[in-house]
């Protein structure tokens, strides 16, 4: 009998459709989530960034698809009508979402901490009671006047006793022209270094220092019925894995972002980077619940709000 030997390349063909069929399942077994941010990409998305470059997202089995929004104002609303899966927002915003009865819920926090700040260029100023009588510049009605009077009425101040001019988000050069004395709203990791870039020596006030209740600056929420979600655990493993490596790496992954990203390679964005950092929740599902009852009430006493909402309503997380 004679035996055929076998040719090995006849088995190639098969090795490379097998191969083809693998990575073609690992492609569809890739599960698409759409991320809408708060606005264009800047330093204070860095452990949404770094997950992404790192491939801590693609580890979990996500494709995320981050896109910055035509309208600061749609990501919610997008998120409300089921047209993305989460967006960036803010708490104070989610607590009139809920107010307005939309079907969202707060699912993870970016930064845990508020970045408002009153801020003056004047270094006799120590604290809020010493504006009395000043011109402060402001830009969100309603929400930035009732932290300033909080602030002030902490310190024995009458909102009345302060001349308020709206700038309009011009809030480093209205400072700087003196259009007025101080201003609220502007940003601890932004406004506050604009002006060190610029030569200036801000005095920066914390809003949480005085009077006003600390709550979340940057949160993402999802829409209700789908906020516990298998697809948005990955998302928050992710995320957590991506700041982790963001705190052990800054300036390595600022390198990545910076040659990713040219236009935004600037040195504020370099010392927002930096100066951002602390303010990252190291657990991104981690829910204060005191907190957001406590700031719910804040809005509710200043009539920001109809009428106190359950946490459970608005908010989910870990303890």
């Amino acid at each position: 009998m004679t035996l055929k030997m076998r040719n090995p390349m006849t088995k190639l063909p098969l090795l490379t459709l097998l191969f083809s069929a693998t990575l073609t399942t690992q492609v569809q077994a890739m599960e698409k989530l759409t991320l809408v941010l708060d606005w264009y990409i800047n330093p204070d998305h860095a452990p949404i960034m770094v997950a992404q470059q790192t491939g801590a997202f693609a580890a979990e089995g996500l494709e995320v698809n981050i896109v910055p929004p035509s309208d600061p104002a749609l990501p919610p609303r997008l998120v409300a009508a089921k047209q993305a899966d989460l967006a960036i927002t803010y708490q104070p915003q989610l607590h009139f979402f809920a107010d307005q009865g939309l079907p969202l819920m707060r699912v993870g926090t970016l930064i845990d901490t508020p970045l408002n700040t009153l801020m003056t260029l004047d270094k006799t100023v120590k604290k809020p009671a010493d504006l009395k009588g000043k011109r402060i510049g402001y830009s969100v009605s309603g929400i930035e006047q009732a932290t300033l009077a909080t602030m002030l009425a902490h310190d024995g101040v009458k909102a009345d006793q302060v001349k308020l001019i709206n700038v309009n988000f011009q809030l480093t050069s209205a400072l700087m022209t003196g259009q007025v004395d101080a201003v609220i709203g502007g940003y601890r990791n932004i406004e506050a270094l604009e002006l060190k870039l610029a030569g200036k020596e801000p005095v920066v006030l914390n809003v949480e220092d005085d009077g006003v209740p600390a709550y979340d600056e940057l949160i993402i929420v999802a829409n209700r019925d789908e906020a516990h979600s298998e697809k948005i655990q990955k998302f928050l493993r992710a995320l957590k894995k991506g700041n982790a490596e963001l705190q052990a790496h800054p300036e390595e992954n600022w390198l990545i972002f910076a040659r990713e990203h040219p236009e935004l390679n600037t040195p504020l964005n370099h010392q927002a980077w930096r100066a951002t950092l602390p303010l990252f929740a190291a657990d991104p599902a981690k829910l204060d619940r005191a907190r957001y009852q406590a700031y719910e009430q804040f809005l509710f006493d200043n009539k920001l709000i109809k009428g106190i909402t359950p946490v459970q309503r608005y908010a989910i997380g870990s303890e």
